[in-house]
């Protein structure tokens, strides 16, 4: 795997060429077990941290099926962005609503397209 300048990683993201994502794959490998977090905690965590970034719905998309994978359920989704709503503000969890919803309309996309 080759790594690329910055300028040149946001010109193939852009274009979606593949190196990019095998780059972000690749940052996510092992994290998991790096972390010291037992899986449940893992994505919960992961899922804190993409609603306080007011992450793109692409990012939801892809930690999100991970997570529906490791058993997480919508009603520990709820549980997370009532814990740091106060925190982090209802603007963010209201675009993080959002933004579930998208990765959730282009997830059923993709599945039909399958």
């Amino acid at each position: 795997m080759t790594t690329l300048a910055p300028e040149r990683t946001l010109d193939a993201i852009a274009h979606g060429d593949a190196p990019v994502f095998e780059e972000l794959v690749q940052m996510h490998l092992d994290t998991l077990d790096r972390s010291g977090l037992d899986e449940r905690t893992y994505h919960l965590v992961r899922l804190a941290a993409l609603v306080a970034l007011d992450s793109a719905p692409a990012s939801y998309m892809m930690n999100l099926a991970a997570a529906r994978d490791a058993g997480l359920t919508a009603e520990d989704a709820k549980g997370v962005t009532t814990a740091i709503a106060p925190i982090i503000g209802s603007a963010r969890v209201v675009s993080a609503a959002g933004s579930v919803l998208r990765a959730l309309g282009f997830e059923a996309i993709l599945d039909e397209e399958a």
